[in-house]
């Protein structure tokens, strides 16, 4: 997360860590609150699962480590588009003070322009990787705007969705497969999945960070957690 203007996300006050889970090697995650065997994530990160980790390089108490059974990447995921993917966790995630799961929104829901919104993550920060969970408010820029050609142009599809651009503050390297979460109708929801930007100058004026629209996803999330067609077994692509 490379931002001007940041601050450390406290362990136990923040809904925002509780729906947070790291996809290690450092990639970020989410337990949908409909699946609590799941961890939503984005399709190009690599997967082992730390839930309610807070300090990337000491053991705090606060985290537990699940292994993964399954992988499901989108059948259709191409780096261009459809950058989602669920991880089937080997046992259910748990509340422990720390962890609790993210609340998925309603199918086909859009933000507005300029919604508040919040990235979590340990992305990188002026170069640095940052030991403890870090939280920003990105705003959201309407489609319309960031697929002009002065922003992200062609390459922001309609299943996508954009927060940020103000060139202060943005997702980076590291950030991917994390939330973007919205406090909606008095619920935090998850409504986008760190995608890509622009990585080293992840702050550049007009090119927010581009999350995976989740609304857009909502079929394919049943879908696959209620089936075991294209998932990849992780005993023999990954050491966990």
């Amino acid at each position: 997360m490379y931002v001007l203007s940041h601050s450390e996300l406290q362990k136990v006050s923040s809904v925002c860590l509780e729906a947070t889970a790291i996809v290690l090697p450092r990639s970020g995650g989410t337990n949908p609150g409909s699946f609590p065997n799941w961890v939503m994530t984005a399709a190009h990160s690599i997967y082992r699962v730390a839930l309610g980790e807070h300090n990337l390089f000491e053991l705090d108490g606060t985290e537990y480590f699940v292994g993964v059974d399954k992988i499901f990447i989108h059948e259709d995921w191409d780096f261009t588009k459809n950058d989602i993917a669920l991880l089937r966790l080997s046992e259910s995630a748990y509340y422990n003070g720390f962890v609790e799961t993210g609340r998925l929104p309603s199918e086909g829901d859009i933000l507005p322009n300029n919604y508040p919104c919040y990235i979590t993550g340990w992305g990188l920060m002026n170069g640095n990787i940052p030991a403890r969970l870090q939280e920003v408010m990105l705003p959201v820029v309407d489609h319309a705007i960031c697929s002009r050609n002065d922003w992200w142009g062609s390459q922001v599809k309609e299943t996508m969705v954009c927060a940020g651009g103000d060139g202060m503050r943005a997702g980076c390297s590291g950030d991917s497969g994390g939330p973007l979460q919205c406090y909606r109708n008095g619920l935090w929801e998850i409504h986008g999945v760190v995608s890509f930007g622009i990585v080293p100058f992840c702050n550049t004026y007009q090119k927010p960070t581009v999350f995976t629209r989740v609304s857009a996803y909502i079929n394919w999330l049943y879908n696959v957690s209620s089936s075991t067609i294209n998932c990849l077994n992780v005993s023999w692509m990954y050491s966990m």
